[in-house]
């Protein structure tokens, strides 16, 4: 029944496809643009492209706007469209099996990338793009878009996870942040946080993967090995999330209210200056900006507590790549195009100054852009990418397989709710869900 409603979706969409493209050649359509390329007005070549974020639409028709200032023998029409999450993915699965209606460039979130992945692959291979340029960039920011050696996507951002502190809270304690290096020290601190103020030093999500995948990823663990077998009882692991619901159990964290950090009630509780620190990816930074304001100006950006002297202090999480698919009928012109917006020096500037993301070229890390005033420096200090360099080389790579996504719902719907909420034992847990992912 399941594999017929599909084949029936795809059958759909062909025809829905044909009959668009019967009823006009001129009128934007919804898949790429055509074997030699879309000509547009004045000449320009269409390029569709699809993601389902806002913000990312109007980055890259920013960059087509300066593409075409600067290219004016290769003009660029762009065709973006929003589309939400699961329509945007489901429709992009249907177009690449059936053979029709696919964008020339499209947005692939990282948890769904496997799906597109299986088989022979209908995306462009980017190797030769990106191989020259692997010196300049974080490599598992692209290692993670790859299969057998050839690299599939390029994403917005590395997605270093930092320690968020709030140094008011830190001072009432007598804490200082910067001498906190290791997790032990954090917990040392956080005891003392909690005598001093009544507060917890941390919380952690109760229904989500940030409390636990950057934990395991910086002691080069992960939730699926290389070849993509199951491997979330691993011995490091199971202590990760003992020692973290330990500091549960003392106090010393707390559950975060709406059971995860992306919810209107973590915003809330941490505006009231609740909690002294999370850990989230660089990219949480415009939860702050734009949903606790109250702190603004009290919390500073340090490296993740190492689990031991000299051990990894960040994880690259989270992630969207930028693809192409093989029904694109300008390849060469959508190829140029996405190197300049995601590989170039300006369109990584352009990255952080749009969207606020920690862009994937590490050389503009030091680009007295970085420096200048804007919503994030006023917030949290101007000192945001001298946390991030100090820690560019400690970010391992995650692995993204076939099996990923089900692992990921797994540990987001049942694991973490278990150890954090419930407080049942994380190994028995953790071998329980290792036993029922490999069944």
């Amino acid at each position: 029944m399941k594999k017929m409603l599909v084949w029936l979706g795809v059958c759909i969409l062909a025809v829905m496809t044909v009959l668009s493209g019967c009823s006009t050649t001129k009128e934007a359509s919804n898949g790429s643009s055509g074997e030699n390329g879309g000509n547009a007005q004045g000449g320009a070549t269409k390029l569709v492209f699809w993601t389902f974020v806002d913000a990312h639409q109007k980055f890259y028709e920013s960059m087509a706007e300066q593409w075409n200032q600067e290219h004016p023998d290769q003009q660029i029409e762009l065709e973006a469209t929003t589309i939400p999450y699961d329509d945007m993915h489901t429709k992009l699965l249907l177009a690449l099996q059936s053979g029709v209606g696919a964008p020339d460039l499209v947005d692939i979130e990282q948890s769904k990338f496997p799906n597109f992945m299986k088989g022979v692959p209908q995306l462009v291979d980017l190797t030769d793009m990106i191989k020259p340029e692997l010196n300049n960039i974080v490599q598992s920011r692209v290692e993670i878009y790859s299969k057998e050696g050839k690299y599939y996507g390029i994403d917005y951002h590395v997605g270093a996870t930092v320690m968020y502190y709030n140094q008011e809270i830190l001072d009432q304690a007598g804490v200082n942040a910067d001498d906190i290096k290791t997790w032990s020290d954090f917990e040392q601190a956080g005891k003392q946080v909690l005598a001093k103020t009544g507060k917890p030093m941390i919380t952690f999500e109760g229904n989500g993967n940030w409390s636990w995948w950057p934990a395991i990823s910086q002691q080069k663990s992960d939730q699926v090995d290389a070849d993509g077998n199951v491997t979330v009882n691993a011995p490091v692991n199971v202590q990760t999330m003992k020692f973290f619901q330990q500091m549960v159990k003392e106090g010393v964290a707390a559950v975060a209210p709406g059971a995860g950090h992306d919810t209107e009630e973590y915003f809330g509780y941490m505006d009231q200056g609740s909690s002294a620190a999370v850990f989230m990816p660089f990219w949480f930074m415009n939860r702050f900006t734009d949903h606790i304001p109250y702190l603004k100006g009290k919390m500073i950006i340090r490296p993740m507590p190492a689990w031991e002297e000299g051990g990894n202090r960040s994880a690259g999480m989270g992630g969207t790549a930028t693809s192409i698919t093989n029904q694109s009928g300008a390849v060469e012109l959508a190829e140029q195009f996405l190197a300049y917006a995601k590989l170039s020096k300006e369109g990584n500037l352009q990255i952080w100054k749009q969207l606020g993301f920690d862009p994937i070229r590490t050389d503009v890390w030091t680009d007295s852009a970085m420096k200048k005033s804007n919503k994030y420096t006023d917030y949290f200090g101007d000192d945001i990418f001298d946390t991030l360099l100090s820690v560019k080389d400690e970010i391992a790579p995650v692995n993204i397989r076939e099996k990923s996504p089900e692992v990921f719902d797994a540990v987001r719907n049942k694991a973490m709710p278990d150890i954090f909420i419930n407080l049942k034992d994380p190994e028995q847990v953790l071998n329980d869900l290792q036993a029922e992912l490999t069944r």
